[in-house]
């Protein structure tokens, strides 16, 4: 049994830190796409920049991986193998996305995957309600950085309108250049933290000690990073389009800008009070609030449509793939305990 719970740990990790990559290969470019649409920096320089402040953003706290790890569902009601079960969901379900350019949130997948697990083997009441709260404002961040980025766009136009057009540009350039290396800064800060949370999730469930009490340990911190900025140096550029050009007709550095201005203080002020949101959600609300603040038919609305769409249904999908693998993995643990009795 010693021997089968250490291959199952071993297996854990491996998942979350293969879960970890993909989320910075499919949610790390968020972080750029404006700089790379905008024509500010070349891709691959800009992907360097996501690699670097992905990694420091990600070692940089842990108040998301808390509520991760013990806040959103409780301990005993997941084992190692309903675990390694959601990890394979969010694998196979964030590399399909990356594959389609759909910039779906493998936060909320991990999430909902999570409390599907939970409700397999506790029923409802292994969900807390704390930790759901916060979820939900993270959730709701998405749509107010709309009229947040909205009027800091406008602000930025009549701050700037007596500036010559090409000292402004220069201006805005360097402005969201440094937005977006902040912007990266924050994604590790909180996507980063996320599978860190599972980690320390899974370590505590094998050490038998409590997530909630238990320090999250400094390489579980850095090899999760580690994961991320491998994957972040793999590209992601169908998202880097969906958001950066199909979602608009047009952008400015200017809006660029207040995007991803607005977009990684909201992240930043979020993740320090350890609330886990959606950066992909929320760098999109920035960017239809700063493009409307020029005129409407800027907004490519069929593709808001079909993102916005996504954002929902991910919830109820990942609850339900989360409840269905947790239970095969529960079936199927039962199975090799009982050859092994």
């Amino acid at each position: 049994m010693e021997l089968l719970a250490l291959v199952g740990i071993v297996t854990v990790l491996l998942l979350v830190y293969w879960a970890e990559s993909i989320n910075g290969r499919t949610d790390a470019p968020n972080g750029v796409a404006m700089v790379v649409s905008t024509h500010v920096m070349s891709p691959m320089a800009a992907i360097a920049m996501a690699v670097v402040f992905n990694i420091i953003g990600a070692m940089m706290g842990t108040e998301v991986a808390k509520t991760i790890a013990s806040g959103i569902v409780v301990e005993s009601a997941v084992s190692l193998s309903t675990i390694a079960a959601v990890m394979i969901a969010v694998i196979v379900w964030g590399s399909y996305a990356g594959k389609k350019g759909l910039p779906i949130s493998k936060s909320h997948t991990l999430i909902a995957g999570l409390a599907g697990a939970g409700i397999a083997a506790g029923g409802i009441d292994a969900l807390l309600l704390g930790g759901w709260i916060k979820v939900a404002i993270g959730f709701a961040c998405s749509f107010v950085l709309v009229p947040i980025a909205f009027m800091l766009a406008i602000a930025t136009v009549r701050c700037t309108q007596s500036m010559k057009p090409r000292r402004s540009k220069k201006l805005f350039d360097a402005l969201l250049i440094l937005f977006s290396a902040f912007m990266c800064f924050t994604h590790g800060l909180n996507d980063g933290q996320k599978f860190m949370g599972i980690a320390h999730l899974a370590l505590s469930l094998y050490y038998k000690v409590s997530a909630a009490q238990t320090p999250i340990a400094p390489w579980v911190i850095v090899s999760c990073a580690l994961a991320m900025g491998l994957g972040t140096a793999g590209g992601g550029w169908k998202i880097i389009a969906t958001l950066g050009k199909n979602l608009n007709r047009e952008l400015s550095s200017w809006q660029g800008f207040a995007a991803q201005a607005s977009a990684s203080t909201l992240i930043y002020a979020a993740s320090r009070y350890g609330v886990p949101l959606s950066t992909t959600q929320s760098i999109t609300g920035a960017i239809v609030g700063a493009s409307v603040a020029e005129r409407w038919t800027n907004v490519r609305f069929d593709v808001l449509g079909k993102v916005v769409i996504g954002w929902f249904y991910t919830f109820p999908v990942g609850v339900f793939v989360g409840y269905l693998a947790a239970s095969l993995a529960m079936f199927l643990e039962q199975i090799v305990v009982r050859m092994l009795a």
